[in-house]
Order: structure tokens, then sequence, then C-alpha cells
């Protein structure tokens, strides 16, 4: 029996957690190098279709429990989602940069971008550490232009220790109303 893949057992984010309300109801998710299908996993317990790509064969294996995973290596290898969008995209633990306009692309009119991974400071304190794999102060701002970021977050976690930025992200609706777009700050408790 080989080993539990890459973030099988693990819980879901806690940024993606807090932020998940934003996507619309049954709003179908892309999960960008799925792992094992942690977000998957939340996303499909709560009503959404779930899609996840990794290039890895044993994540995908176990990530098809939560949804439609494609195996596919986006680094190497054509975006597999040219033309698609998503109600949200999630990534997390992530970063390949030509994929960053591609990862944007891919939400849909009143969908969201639910990003967060690792940033500069974190070669202080483990890995990943190669400049590559870390994003610099404001990168993933300046990535995000044409939505409307409804939280934003750089900066130190502890325990275990790692420095990350993560940001909550909605791309406008093709018809504006005649009120603004209210997208409520965390998930409200029931009855507020």
């Amino acid at each position: 029996m080989s080993p539990e893949p890459h973030g099988a057992l693990q819980a879901p984010s806690p940024w993606i957690v807090r932020w998940s309300h934003l996507v619309p109801p049954a709003g179908a998710v892309l999960d960008v190098a799925c792992g094992a299908g942690r977000h998957m996993r939340w996303f499909a317990d709560r009503g959404h279709p779930t899609t996840g790509v990794d290039r890895s064969e044993d994540a995908v294996q176990a990530a098809s429990r939560h949804g439609r995973v494609l195996q596919a290596d986006i680094e190497s290898g054509p975006w597999p989602f040219d033309g698609r969008r998503f109600a949200a995209v999630v990534v997390t633990n992530y970063l390949w940069r030509p994929r960053l306009p591609d990862t944007v692309a891919a939400v849909a009119p009143g969908g969201v971008l639910l990003y967060e991974t690792f940033a500069a400071g974190n070669e202080t304190v483990g890995k990943p550490s190669r400049a590559d794999f870390l994003l610099q102060p404001g990168e993933l701002l300046a990535a995000c232009t044409g939505l409307r970021v409804v939280a934003y977050e750089d900066g130190f976690l502890p325990s275990p220790d790692r420095f990350v930025q993560r940001i909550a992200a909605v791309r406008p609706p093709t018809t504006l109303g005649a009120f603004p777009e209210r997208h409520p700050l965390g998930d409200p408790a029931p009855g507020q």
C-alpha cells in the first residue's frame, strides 16, 4: 500500500474556509494543484461541483473521490482549462508565475479567486526557500488586476512558521445592479 498523497488527511486551509461563502451557491470550483483534494472535499460537501488538476497520479487518484480531476503538468504543458470559467478558483501552497494570468482568467463573472501561498521571508524559516516559489511584496495583488479585492494579507503565520500572501478577490458580474455588490467580510453567523 502506498503512503497517503500530500494533503490527504489535512483539513482545509482556514483562509479558504473563511472566504468560501463568497462562492455562488452550487457554483463550480476549480482547485489548481489540488493535491489529494482537501479543498475539493470542502466544496463538494457544500454542494459545489469540483474540478481539480494535479500532476501527481497518486494525488489525482485520491482527489477523484471529491470530483473530476485531470492529471496534467501545467508547468510544462498547456493550460487545460482554456476558455472555461469557474465560480471559484482555489490555489494553496502553489506558485507557478507563468500560470497566474490563466488562473485569474478562469474566474467567472461574479466568481471568486481564493489564493494562499508562500511569500518572501519564508526562506528564513523553512521551505520553500527559493525565490521562484515565493511571492514578492504586492505580487499577488498585482496579479489580480481587474478583480475586486475583498481581503488580502501578506505576513507571518506561526505554527508552523511561514510567510504567506493570501487573497480573496471577486470578478465583477457582467451586469451591475442599482446597488453595489455586497461581499460579507467573513462567513456571517446564521441570522446575521
